[in-house]
């Protein structure tokens, strides 16, 4: 069992930066693939990165976000990070961490097996 806790969000100006960290307990996150999604009001929930367990795989991130954030860990801490720049408001959502076994990185929700509670992001224009 895997347990997700998210913590970082806020209200943050169009043009900012915020690091989302997600705190993994019960199991290490060392064979478990990690994922953050978001689901904005009135919206499905939407993959935003991913980054397998494995060293050398690359991250995967979705088009809207891509060049903006940069997933990553720390595994001495068992965290992961979101950084996100240059935020928009159409960012603003609930972002929640995920967890899967494996090192593939899928896009999907139904993939995953354990979430976090999720931390709400608003960016103001």
């Amino acid at each position: 069992q895997v347990q997700l806790v998210e913590s970082g969000g806020g209200l943050v100006q169009a043009g900012g930066s915020l690091r989302l960290s997600c705190a993994a307990s019960g199991r290490t996150f060392g064979s478990y693939t990690m994922g953050w999604f978001r689901q904005a009001p009135g919206k499905e929930r939407e993959f935003v990165a991913g980054l397998s367990w494995r060293s050398g795989v690359s991250a995967y991130y979705a088009d809207s976000v891509r060049g903006r954030f940069t997933i990553s860990r720390d595994n001495a801490e068992n965290t992961r990070y979101l950084q996100m720049n240059n935020l928009k408001p159409e960012d603003t959502a609930v972002y929640y961490c995920a967890a899967r076994p494996g090192m593939a990185v899928p896009t999907s929700r139904d993939e995953y097996i354990y979430w976090g509670q999720g931390t709400q992001l608003t960016v103001s224009s």
